[in-house]
């Protein structure tokens, strides 16, 4: 009750331990809860502080810090919200999945990542208990590379801030936890043109060699190529149209949410012909590419079948979607960037930014030529003779 609130109290004290004396503090928050917590080693040498060590006049700062926080109900766990971490991760995964709309690629991202690593972590713990100090604990011990480390930070960041929102839960503790650096080398790994058409040689069937030649020649993403309908196939146009995209048993739009069109290269129209006349009769709503039920494609089982084929063809193990670099790379060096943009279905040109040091720049070496080129009066071979002149031979002047 707000009349039971009483204002908040403490102190400082130091303990003596067998490393060197610790300093402590102790105080009631305004709910009647009181609070002992270890500050740090207490510096004893002359001279300003180690950080990390304590002063008593440092602890009583700490400690009237602490206590203005509370008594202006901003201090974090003052709020006891009675939710555990797990009943915040469910509800942002609710919220995700059907106030914001995420695709269900995406949400199986975060329920994956949530599973293995976030709830092993803090799944029992209360919210008031998962602090910057804990989770900054946890983030060191994970063995991960810097990118999935720093997407666990972003979901964990995720989870409380929509706890702030519901439970009124006073603080982001996660928005005080550094993200790991991660070096950005800009590197892809793509096919070469020979590759490509060995991988589709090798293929299990005349459909995964249709469909290993339509991403490396459309870039078009795995889920993208197994929603594809017959109608999105305009071989007049000499175009495919991205409609949708099918992952995990979901029919959703494409990644970007946009309709886009691509070229149909004549390889592609003649492989994707001869699909088309593998039966007497095929509907512009039938799916291009057919699983063995009739319906849509196993993603999994399309995968085991590409890592079969690179085997059998002697190539470096390299992902499904990079069929789809291969695309971005190749088309670089031929079309515009803002072209290249639309084709891949890239929302931001920053993403496709990363292929432009795959495009060939020939004048550049000229370029440079004429920018060290001598004046007409003199030659390169001149300006080389001349630069033994200074002491009028070459060698040790014997």
């Amino acid at each position: 009750m707000a009349g039971s609130l009483v204002p908040p109290t403490g102190h400082v004290f130091r303990v003596e331990r067998v490393r060197g004396p610790v300093w402590y503090a102790k105080y009631r928050l305004p709910d009647g809860r009181q609070v002992q917590k270890k500050l740090g080693p207490a510096w004893t040498a002359r001279g300003r502080p180690a950080a990390g060590y304590y002063t008593k006049r440092l602890a009583e700062d700490w400690l009237r810090s602490t206590l203005e926080d509370a008594r202006r109900g901003t201090l974090p766990g003052m709020v006891r919200t009675g939710v555990t971490f797990a009943d915040a991760a469910a509800e942002y995964l609710r919220y995700i999945e059907h106030d914001r709309g995420r695709k269900p690629s995406t949400v199986h991202g975060y329920r994956s990542a949530l599973n293995a690593h976030l709830l092993p972590a803090f799944g029992s713990m209360a919210l008031e208990e998962v602090t910057t100090e804990v989770i900054e604990r946890w983030l060191a011990g994970v063995k991960l590379g810097p990118r999935s480390r720093n997407k666990l930070l972003i979901e964990l960041h995720g989870i409380l801030g929509r706890a702030r929102k519901v439970w009124g839960l006073q603080s982001n503790a996660a928005a005080d936890v550094e993200k790991t650096p991660a070096r950005q080398t800009g590197d892809i790994q793509v096919f070469s043109p020979e590759e490509v058409w060995a991988l589709v040689r090798v293929a299990d069937g005349s459909q995964d060699a249709a469909m290993y030649l339509t991403a490396a020649f459309t870039g078009l993403r795995m889920g993208e190529l197994l929603a594809l309908r017959w109608r999105d196939v305009d071989f007049a146009g000499a175009v495919i149209r991205v409609r949708a995209s099918y992952y995990n048993g979901a029919l959703t739009t494409p990644k970007s949410g946009k309709v886009r069109s691509v070229p149909l290269a004549p390889d592609v129209a003649t492989a994707l012909a001869r699909l088309g006349r593998r039966e007497a009769w095929v509907g512009d709503d039938d799916l291009v590419f057919v699983g063995e039920t009739g319906g849509y494609v196993d993603g999994s089982a399309l995968r085991r079948r590409y890592k079969a084929a690179l085997v059998a063809a002697g190539l470096r193990p390299l992902r499904f979607h990079d069929l789809r670099h291969t695309f971005g790379t190749r088309m670089i060096a031929k079309a515009d960037i803002r072209r290249v943009q639309e084709w891949m279905g890239h929302a931001d040109i920053q993403t496709t930014m990363k292929y432009l040091h795959y495009a060939p720049h020939a004048e550049d070496a000229r370029l440079v030529a004429e920018a060290f080129a001598l004046p007409e009066a003199g030659t390169e071979g001149d300006a080389l003779g001349r630069s033994g002149d200074a002491t009028g031979r070459f060698g040790d002047g014997s």
